[in-house]
């Protein structure tokens, strides 16, 4: 048999798809996944409706509808004080991932150095691999997930043409303060780099904090593509609608590789979400109180049962760090533990590393209904003292 892409040939199963699996084979509840167990918000899901139902269902416009890029150009004004030119610097993508996808091949020729930050998001390394670019690889650790000079400096170079940044951080759970951003943005800068910015949880944030577009901070409006996601913003992940920013020059090219891998986006969810994202910002607030409160639901579910929760700062995640449990098993040992045992599914944090991983902690995902949280808590009330004695 011919031989295949080893770039993707040799990709394991995901872990996502790994531990979701494990989850319906064992009827467990699915803490592992990113996604709510509601159906999102009822206004936007019946403007998706009558769109389909009353409005336009043939191709729509490669760049989307212009009704969403305004909205999207808008809504970021609005947030941020980001202007953008919504016919010149706002696409719309079939969902973040895709967003990334074109951002990366637009940007990354062979030889290229990227620089990515572990824990990394699973999509990023082959993507930068089937362009020819060469990942450099920095470790984040628990339990502040933060960078510094010295980091940045040890790869940062005059081949660097691209860094991926996550922020909010998917899976730590981690909102970067301004002096991160500025820090970063100063590297950019010195070396000529373009940031790819995965910006998907932008909205969910908690405990006042504010996010920062690294697009905002001085010297990186030409220099960065921001991606966003309204199935992150509106709780809808099925949708797959994803945005991508940034000047004319870098957005040319992205929606060049745009056109050649889904080349557009359902029309009834793009005027959906264009009427999403002109909710008031009290939605928004409201969105994240709710959130904030099933995430302390858990946390302090976790705790009373003796685990160790780093504090979630956003995302629909926490993470638990087992290493002062003393349990003599890894992370990807205890997820397994969990759902053949006691039913719920978990994500080894580990799998987000290629080299060098911190193996000891575990993500769950709070986007639940508070039933399905209490449930998989009292599941794990013995999860921790049995394995100590």
């Amino acid at each position: 048999m011919t031989s295949m892409n080893k770039v993707f040939a040799d990709l394991p199963v995901t872990v996502f798809e790994a531990m979701s699996q494990a989850a319906r084979d064992n009827n467990a509840i699915n803490l592992g996944q990113g996604f709510p167990d509601d159906p999102g918000p009822e206004d936007i899901r019946r403007a998706a409706a009558d769109a389909s139902l009353n409005g336009y269902n043939q191709y729509p416009s490669m760049m989307g509808i212009p009704e969403l890029r305004t909205a999207i150009a808008d809504h970021y004004g609005r947030w941020h004080n980001l202007i953008l030119d919504p016919m010149t610097e706002v696409m719309v993508t079939s969902g973040g991932t895709e967003a990334l996808t074109a951002s990366i091949l637009a940007v990354v020729e062979p030889g290229d150095e990227v620089v990515v930050f572990q824990p990394v998001y699973d999509s990023y390394l082959p993507i930068i691999r089937q362009a020819g670019g060469i990942p450099r690889l920095l470790r984040l650790e628990p339990p502040h997930w933060r960078l510094d000079e010295e980091m940045l400096a040890s790869v940062f170079n005059h081949k660097t043409k691209a860094v991926l940044f996550n922020n909010p951080l998917n899976p730590a759970a981690v909102v970067y303060p301004r002096e991160d951003l500025e820090l970063l943005a100063r590297f950019c800068q010195q070396f000529d780099t373009v940031a790819i910015c995965d910006e998907v949880w932008e909205h969910v944030v908690f405990d006042g904090r504010e996010h920062i577009p690294l697009i905002t901070i001085p010297g990186m409006r030409d220099r960065t593509i921001k991606v966003g996601s309204a199935g992150k913003i509106f709780s809808l992940t099925g949708w797959k609608i994803g945005f991508v920013c940034a000047a004319p020059p870098l957005l040319r090219v992205a929606a060049k590789v745009h056109q050649f891998l889904t080349f557009t986006t359902a029309p009834n969810l793009q005027a959906a979400v264009a009427y999403g994202l002109g909710k008031p910002a009290e939605y928004f607030h409201g969105m994240r109180k709710d959130l904030a409160r099933s995430r302390d639901r858990l946390t302090s579910g976790l705790e009373r049962i003796g685990f160790p929760v780093l504090k979630s700062q956003g995302t629909y995640f926490l993470t638990v760090d087992l290493a002062p449990l003393g349990l003599n098993e890894s992370d990807v040992a205890f997820c397994h533990r969990i759902v053949n045992e006691y039913k719920v599914a978990a994500i080894p944090v580990s799998a987000f590393y290629e080299q060098d991983a911190v193996t000891s902690v575990v993500r769950f995902c709070f986007s639940k209904k508070d039933e399905t949280l209490d449930t998989a808590l009292e599941r794990l009330s013995d999860a921790v003292h049995r394995r100590k004695r």
